[in-house]
């Protein structure tokens, strides 16, 4: 007798387990259902039937944010300066190198002088880099992100002067940027807005 009652409640509590298994797998198709079948099946189970359902939340909330990380990273990119833009003589391209911004020169509208020789950093107050192209030039550099659509702690150096001037960004998204440059305060600085290049 006390072997045929091990084995009988050997099947039973097997039964049982199968049962709570199939309870716990419909929860995940009709939560509602299997909760009130969970209730009155196995008394004391609501508690693991909710954390189940919680677990669910929990995956299907991981699931969205993977599922919004893409769009939230396009709008990282289309708030960023990175790209072409047109000042008044020139193209310039903005990149980035270790989280903080740069910038060259493209294009100039006059490549050559009036004699057809092309155009130098004549201007530098260093004499060694005088004869360096002025197109390829990195002119601006060590801008660093401080807020949304503001860079501060850049340098911008001109080529026409031979002067180099504390500068920051200022970027919302649209199609103009504009470049501030000072000696010693921003407030004594001037201010000009660069176009965004169309592709």
């Amino acid at each position: 007798m006390d072997t045929v009652s091990r084995k009988e409640g050997t099947l039973t509590m097997q039964f049982s387990w199968v049962q709570f298994v199939i309870c716990h797998l419909s929860f995940v198709i009709n939560p509602q259902d299997a909760l009130r079948t969970d209730q009155k099946q196995f008394p004391g189970r609501r508690l693991i039937s909710l954390c189940a359902g919680l677990r669910n939340i929990a995956i299907l909330i991981l699931l969205l944010g993977s599922a919004l990380a893409p769009v939230s990273s396009r709008a990282e990119e289309s708030s960023s300066p990175v790209g072409l833009w047109k000042t008044e003589d020139a193209q310039i391209e903005i990149f980035q190198v270790d989280g903080k911004l740069s910038g060259k020169i493209a294009t100039l509208d006059k490549e050559y002088t009036s004699d057809g020789i092309e155009k130098t950093d004549i201007s530098n107050p260093d004499p060694t880099k005088r004869r360096r192209p002025l197109i390829g030039l990195v002119f601006m550099s060590g801008f660093t992100p401080q807020a949304p659509g503001r860079w501060e702690h850049g340098t911008i150096y001109d080529p026409k002067t031979g002067n180099t001037y504390a500068s920051t960004l200022e970027y919302a998204g649209g199609d103009t940027l504009r470049v501030r440059g000072y000696i010693g305060i921003s407030m004594l600085g001037r201010t000009v807005v660069w176009t965004k290049v169309k592709e």
